[in-house]
């Protein structure tokens, strides 16, 4: 029998004349503030008018797939994918793997390493959601942030993004960030900030790196307080230390989206420059083969990765 993976992602708006349903949805139906709309318009207008999300999930799906078949046999499983704000969604997705007599079970892996109710916990509330078309199974990986070898990945892509550099390279300064979150979530105990200072330290530590250190992006407008330092914020300040290099490790991100396409490589990368400092982001893990190896390890060592016999919504997380 067949596992069933669903790789869970957050989801795009297709086009900009999807944009104000993309947006709707994310605010459940609450009347959108016009300005921050056109805003998002502008933005996506910035990366070409299109986020290549939907592409790379997909890809990403595929390859792991061929992934499990050559470690565990062909019809070890099954994967697809599903997001929380656009088609296709996460329930439909577990509801069409349901259809097929061959799974045993389902697993949903969301695309984000670190664990916060208020995100990794929204995607599981979407899988719960879900209304099978037979009883299985339905269980949850809630974090990978220290899987070795996504920790092996990021360490490649920082050394190739500090060549790129050239000799500054050498003597980059190495922020690793991730999206904002409110900071109420530090209060309830989550463990989110901690989970990307743990990822962000063990890539350093794997790299000696001299200068390292950590700032949070894209936070939303809100009248709450999010985390901080914000990633332009810590440009700036960098420039006052004398830095005069900077690579960016989005190791809360694995796929090109608006948050890396416009808010690192337009807005800090405009901020850098402006500051005199060389600036180098690294590359995205979006579908690449070697990601794929690292998801497929992190199935493989799920059972440890689940929470001990915790209950989510009556099913095993």
């Amino acid at each position: 029998m067949a596992k069933g993976i669903i790789l869970m992602a957050h989801g795009v708006a297709r086009d900009i004349g999807d944009i104000p349903r993309y947006y709707a949805h994310i605010r459940g139906s609450r009347p959108t503030n016009p300005a921050v709309e056109a805003e998002l318009v502008q933005r996506y207008r910035a990366i070409g008018g299109h986020s290549p999300l939907i592409e790379i999930t997909r890809s990403l799906a595929s390859g792991l797939e061929s992934v499990l078949k050559r470690r565990h046999g062909a019809a070890a499983a099954r994967v697809d994918y599903g997001f929380r704000h656009c088609e296709p969604y996460i329930a439909d997705a577990m509801k069409e793997l349901s259809t097929d007599p061959d799974v045993a079970e389902l697993t949903g892996l969301i695309l984000a390493p670190h664990y916060s109710d208020m995100s990794v916990g929204a995607y599981i509330r979407a899988g719960e959601a879900a209304e099978l078309q037979r009883p299985l199974v339905r269980r949850y990986i809630l974090s990978w942030h220290t899987e070795p070898s996504l920790i092996r990945l990021l360490a490649a892509r920082v050394v190739e993004a500090q060549a790129s550099l050239g000799p500054l390279g050498r003597e980059a300064v190495v922020l690793f960030t991730a999206h904002s979150l409110p900071e109420r979530i530090v209060g309830a105990g989550d463990p989110y900030p901690a989970q990307v200072h743990e990822t962000g330290e063990l890539v350093a530590k794997s790299l000696s790196l001299p200068r390292y250190g950590f700032a949070w992006q894209s936070a939303g407008r809100t009248a709450d307080p999010w985390l901080g330092p914000d990633v332009l914020e810590r440009i700036r300040e960098l420039k006052a230390d004398g830095a005069a290099s900077l690579v960016v490790c989005p190791c809360g991100f694995v796929s090109d989206h608006l948050e890396v396409l416009y808010d690192l490589d337009q807005e800090a990368r405009t901020v850098a420059r402006d500051a005199g400092i060389a600036f180098a982001r690294t590359r995205s893990l979006n579908d690449d083969p070697a990601f794929a190896e690292v998801l497929a390890d992190v199935l493989d060592h799920e059972e440890g990765r689940l929470a001990s016999e915790t209950r989510v919504g009556g099913h095993l997380a």
